[in-house]
């Protein structure tokens, strides 16, 4: 899920267009940890998925505590710093953000893939503590998101080479990350947790499907075999709108059979606008870049507002 410039100067993940053409100066130590954590993803990925699990816990399983849930969400941001940290560098080796443009400077300098490691062995010493006080399975669940999150582009597996990347992300952030989230509070597994996950395991596997639309041409050409690569771009399109559709369709179907509260499922109902409009961009501009970020956007804010809302209706208990 590579970024890429809008005509604005600014990153479709929030941050601030890098300079290009070897600017003047690099970036100081401060500066550039802190551009290893992008906007995008520690919102989007990190957070919400991990707060829908806490809300389910408290609506659902009446059980929540705090301590765990505090330790928990240091261990995602140390997570995040290290995905972020992992997905910079090797991309950056791999010249994948370069294709077009080669005499670009994008210094990335060898601590960035230190400042992950570090980050990464932090995180499973919160896991640690976090399994000792509520179970085994918390291991297995850091260890499967764990798998997923360090080997994305990194060695030896670089699952978005291998057409995978899409699949471990929708597993990392969604049923990894919620139901770990709630075995933080109850210690159990939830079948109708597994069935919450899904919304957005989907959502974000469709953000990540729709990011590399645009990047089509430099993915093919640094051999990254994602799905889009693999489909082509108007196959890509179809894909990223049913993966988004079934994230707000397990949200009308959850409520349907009971397994969620009727205002879960209204939170498909106020993602739809976003899906039709990303969807009408799309099938215009797959194939023009630049005019296909509106796309892009939408389907972001879909994301953003059918998961919100869906936690927003179990932590304030609606019915």
């Amino acid at each position: 899920m590579d970024p890429f410039v809008t005509e604005s100067g600014v990153e479709t993940d929030g941050r601030a267009a890098p300079a290009r053409g070897g600017g003047s100066g690099r970036p100081n130590l401060a500066l550039r940890m802190a551009s290893a954590v992008r906007y995008r993803f520690f919102l989007y990925a990190g957070l919400l998925p991990y707060f829908l699990g806490a809300a389910w816990a408290l609506r659902m399983e009446g059980a929540f505590a705090p301590g765990r849930f505090w330790l928990g969400l240091l261990g995602i941001g140390l997570s995040v710093v290290g995905v972020e940290s992992f997905n910079e560098y090797f991309d950056a080796r791999m010249g994948t953000d370069r294709v077009f443009n080669p005499s670009d400077d994008e210094y990335i300098p060898a601590w960035m893939l230190w400042l992950g490691v570090a980050a990464f062995a932090a995180a499973a010493c919160v896991g640690m503590a976090l399994a000792h006080a509520g179970g085994w399975p918390i291991l297995l669940y850091m260890g499967l998101g764990g798998m997923a999150a360090a080997f994305y582009v990194g060695p030896p597996f670089r699952w978005a080479y291998l057409g995978l990347g899409e699949t471990s992300i929708a597993l990392s952030y969604g049923p990894w990350m919620t139901l770990g989230s709630i075995h933080l509070h109850t210690g159990a597994f939830s079948w109708r947790g597994l069935a919450a996950a899904l919304v957005p395991g989907l959502l974000v596997a469709s953000l990540a499907v729709v990011n590399e639309i645009p990047d089509f041409h430099q993915d093919r050409l640094v051999g990254k075999r994602n799905l889009v690569v693999r489909l082509g771009r108007r196959n890509g399109v179809a894909l990223y709108l049913a993966l988004a559709g079934a994230g707000l369709a397990a949200c009308f179907a959850g409520a349907a059979a009971g397994w969620f509260p009727v205002a879960c499922g209204l939170a498909g109902a106020l993602g739809l606008p976003c899906w039709f409009s990303s969807a009408r961009t799309a099938v215009k501009a797959w194939d023009t870049p630049r005019l296909f970020v509106p796309a892009v956007r939408d389907i972001v804010q879909c994301y953003l507002v059918t998961v919100s809302a869906f936690i927003m209706a179990l932590a304030v208990r609606l019915p």
